[in-house]
């Protein structure tokens, strides 16, 4: 009965998420390029169940935040006997020890998060020890910073044109495809367009000028569940949605109970339990004073 219930929850969202997206790239303006956008099923916490019920649905790109988490969900049996054709992008801060690990990922399609020169010579080397005699380039996103906050990795939008230089020239086991960004969590789009959006996509713009790529060939990834459509809307082309297809996450109360550590909870989520732990002190002191 789970099952059923799980199949049709899934396939009605995942079928949801699919028609709005293509509704945004109706509502594109014809001076960007038209390049259709690509649905990133974020699986992080979900199992592989939920997984392959998704790709019988049709989706093929899913995306993990977590190299152990990633490495377990993608060599799970049953993900590998039902989901011969699964593409796994790793879309979150990717540490240096990690690499090797990461690469070996069963079905790795793209790495969305170098943050650095150092980073991507790492994962060029790397790669060129894992893959050994193929001559099959690893796709990789650079990611930026764009708001400017200290809980988000990423290169400061000033160091965007030398990186991708660096990668193109330098990494020839990489292939860049695009730039990627996080951004500030809920943005009022009452104010205007997103602004992280807006420096992405100005940093295409110089990357494509300065090393001379054609714009359709630098990808966008930018936009989650609560901004892909508007997202799309200003350009781009592969969004990461998790919840809306999936359901709220499911975190473990403690790291014992699983073979991976709990994923750190986000900076939102931690702004808000420091604030409700200091009502409660409060309301404490001032019962105590009565």
């Amino acid at each position: 009965m789970w099952k059923v219930a799980m199949s049709e929850e899934v396939g009605k969202a995942l079928q949801s998420v699919v028609e709005r997206i293509n509704q945004a790239a109706s509502r594109r303006a014809k001076t960007l390029p038209a390049v259709p956008p690509r649905l990133v099923a974020v699986s992080k916490t979900k199992p592989p169940e939920m997984v392959v019920e998704a790709y019988r649905q049709g989706q093929r790109n899913f995306g993990e935040n977590y190299v152990n988490e990633l490495v377990d969900k993608a060599s799970d049996p049953l993900i590998l006997e039902s989901c011969p054709e699964i593409k796994w992008h790793f879309i979150g801060y990717l540490q240096k020890n990690s690499v090797n690990k990461l690469l070996g990922v069963p079905n790795l399609f793209l790495v969305e998060t170098v943050n650095s020169v150092k980073l991507a010579d790492r994962v060029n080397n790397s790669w060129k020890r894992i893959r050994g005699a193929s001559s099959q380039r690893l796709k990789v996103m650079v990611q930026i910073n764009t708001s400017g906050e200290q809980s988000k990795h990423g290169l400061l939008p000033e160091e965007t044109v030398n990186t991708v230089k660096h990668i193109v020239s330098e990494c020839g086991a990489l292939q860049f495809l695009g730039l990627m960004t996080i951004g500030r969590y809920g943005y009022n789009l009452a104010l205007g367009p997103n602004p992280d959006f807006q420096v992405l996509l100005s940093r295409r713009l110089e990357v494509c000028d300065t090393l001379k790529m054609p714009l359709e060939e630098v990808e966008l990834s930018m936009g989650m569940s609560n901004d892909f459509e508007h997202a799309i809307e200003v350009g781009a082309t592969n969004v990461r949605v998790g919840s809306v297809i999936f359901g709220n996450r499911d975190y473990p109360n403690s790291a014992a109970n699983t073979p991976n550590p709990s994923p750190a909870p986000s900076p939102e989520k931690t702004a808000k339990l420091v604030s409700e732990e200091a009502a409660k002190k409060m309301h404490h002191l001032t019962v105590s004073e009565h």
